[in-house]
This record gives structure tokens, C-alpha cells and sequence, in this order.
């Protein structure tokens, strides 16, 4: 898989491209949600101590004294080993990489809702200090529909002793994930839920149904209906209409999501994010497609940068090909393009 002298795992959070990856767990020990096939192939294993251990320290010889101040531990949950385990693992990483002033991990909900709050304070005393959870939804609705296999009240519960025990949180929110037949109660209640429990940062991706997956056949039995890209930024319009009271960092900052300009701060950016989506759904129809290709295409990251006369002029060359020849697939099209970077 790699010439690394030690273990990697498939993934990482955008914002860990530069960190130390360490792997702890192979696989997710959950692995029944309809929309992710990450891990359909590779049953869940905890790794031992001691071979995670050895790892650090091959990890420490194969970088020679390289500085990292950032380190996550994969694969999908950390939070699955025993307390004391785990601040072994943690205290050997700081030893071998004293420079480190982040180490950061998955958490999922139901499983941290099985630490006790003096845990999860050990825990981030041992420095493990930030962590990401895939909430999706607030929606018990569509969390029950995609098989998450957690609940509001455990988010809100995990999301309160994590913040507690002085831990920084990320929560990832799914555009599109309820469906268009959810879309409403989706964007409210992760909206309500959101508002509750106030994470340091919010962080966006939009739904891609990967062929083969729980999604995919939920799909082929009509059962889940993919939301058009344009009915996914109206439902994120109305998310953010209805985030009350928080003061995170709110981002689409995966290549996967629409519009990559919609980043900043609550309160005081909420009205500009908004603005931002009203521009778009304030395009022609004509218009908006041809920004959805553009952005699909790698052309554009923002909706000015279709004011590129250049990229304006092949974009459009594009537009008109797929109307010549797929005039009704351009959402097909959209979907498949945001598949390949998923």
C-alpha cells in the first residue's frame, strides 16, 4: 500500500494534510452507514499498544527530527480503546514527538457517550486535544434512514463532555444526506441540533452516492431521491437561516462542496454566507449550470471567478457538448463529477 515503515489508514480530515498520521485502529467499528464504502472491504481491528507503539517510533526515525506539531490518529475511532490505552499511546507520542501542540482523532458519538466526563478529561490531559465527529444530521429521521447508528441526544451529550473536558470539536454535516424528501426536517433539526451544542468549527460536505453502497441501493428502490445541486444549496440556506446562538467556524471547504467561498465566522459572517448563497440562487437557470460545470471541472471556486473570460469561454464550449448530447443529464453529470473526488 505505501513504503512507509509503518502503518497509514485510507483517511484523514482536510485539515490534517500536514499532520503525523499514526494509526491506532484499523477500520470503523460501526461500518453500516448507506452512504460510506470506505471500509466495506476491511473488518475493524484494534491495533495493540505495542505495535502502535512501534510505530511511533519508526515514525520518529523515518522523519529524523522533522517538527510536526499536529498528529491524527486514524481510522475511524479512536475512542474505542480502553482509557488507559489509549493515554499510553498518547504519552509515548509525546515523548517521541515532543514538539507536538495538536494530536487529534475521529470520535464517534456512541462511543464516547461510554467514557465517563473524568476520562475524557484524563484523555485530553494525555493530549489528545481535538476531535472530529460525523454527526451528519441532527435529524433522528434521516440518521435512523442512513443506518448512523447514533442519535441527537448522543451528539449533544458526546459534543458536551468533549467540550468539557477542554477538548476542541469539529462536527461534519452531509448536504443532500435526508434526500429530497427529508431535505426540510434535515436542514432544521442539524440546524437545532448545531445550536445546542456550538463547536468550535462546523465543517460541510455535500452528498455523493458511491455505486454499490446502502445509498446506492436505497436510490434503486426509490427509496432516497438525490437532491438536485441547486435544491442542496437552498437547503443549506436554510440550515444556516436557522443556526441561532453559536460562535463557530462554519466552512465548505471540501472539493466536494459547491461553494467553497461560504466560510466564516457566527455571528458575525452569518449574514455574508447567506448573501452568498442567495447570489446563487438568484442565477438564471442557464447561468447557475454553467457554474455548477465550471466548478465541477475544476475551473471556478467562486461564483466571480466565472468573470475569467478564458475559463468563461471553455466552460460554456463544454455546456453547449452536454446539451447537444445529454440535454436532460446534467445532474447525472454534476453527481458523477463530485464522486470522483469523494
Amino acid at each position: 500500500m505505501h513504503s512507509l515503515p509503518f502503518e497509514q489508514g485510507p483517511i484523514r480530515p482536510v485539515d490534517e494534510a500536514d499532520s503525523l498520521l499514526i494509526r491506532t485502529t484499523r477500520g470503523c467499528p460501526w461500518n453500516r452507514c448507506t452512504f460510506c464504502s470506505l471500509y466495506e472491504d476491511m473488518k475493524f481491528s484494534l491495533r495493540s499498544v505495542a505495535e502502535i507503539k512501534q510505530d511511533i517510533l519508526a515514525a520518529r526515525a523515518y522523519f529524523n527530527g522533522h517538527p510536526f506539531e499536529t498528529c491524527f490518529l486514524q481510522d475511524g475511532d479512536s475512542f474505542v480503546m480502553k482509557t488507559r490505552d489509549l493515554i499510553e499511546v498518547l504519552t509515548a507520542l509525546k515523548a517521541a514527538f515532543p514538539s507536538l501542540k495538536r494530536i487529534s482523532s475521529y470520535g464517534r458519538a456512541q462511543t464516547m457517550v461510554k467514557k465517563t466526563p473524568a476520562e475524557m478529561k484524563d484523555i485530553r490531559a494525555a493530549g489528545l486535544n481535538k476531535l472530529y465527529c460525523g454527526m451528519e444530521s441532527g435529524s433522528l429521521q434521516v440518521l435512523e434512514r442512513v443506518k448512523k447508528g447514533i442519535t441527537p441526544e448522543s451528539i449533544i451529550t458526546s459534543a458536551r463532555m468533549a467540550a468539557d473536558a477542554g477538548m476542541d470539536t469539529t462536527q461534519f454535516i452531509i448536504l443532500g444526506l435526508g434526500g429530497t424528501e427529508l431535505s426540510e426536517v434535515h436542514a432544521r433539526e442539524t440546524a437545532r441540533v448545531l445550536s445546542i451544542v456550538n463547536p468550535d468549527h462546523i465543517r460541510v460536505l455535500t452528498i455523493g452516492v458511491k455505486p454499490g453502497s446502502g445509498l446506492d441501493r436505497q436510490m434503486a428502490e426509490k427509496e432516497f431521491t438525490l437532491p438536485s445541486e441547486t435544491q442542496m444549496i437552498a437547503e443549506q440556506r436554510l440550515l444556516l437561516e436557522n443556526l441561532t446562538g453559536i460562535t463557530s467556524h462554519y466552512a465548505n471547504h471540501h472539493s466536494v462542496d459547491l461553494l467553497l467561498e461560504v466560510r466564516g465566522t457566527f455571528p458575525q459572517d452569518r449574514e455574508r454566507l447567506i448573501a452568498i448563497l442567495d447570489r446563487f440562487l438568484s442565477l438564471d437557470p442557464e447561468t447557475r449550470i454553467h457554474f455548477i460545470l465550471g466548478r465541477r471541472l475544476g475551473y471556478y471556486r467562486s461564483l466571480s471567478d466565472m468573470d475569467n473570460s478564458f475559463h468563461h469561454r471553455f466552460v460554456e464550449e463544454q455546456v453547449q457538448k452536454i446539451r447537444q448530447t445529454h440535454p436532460d443529464g446534467f445532474e447525472q453529470i454534476f453527481h458523477d463529477l463530485r464522486c470522483r473526488v469523494i
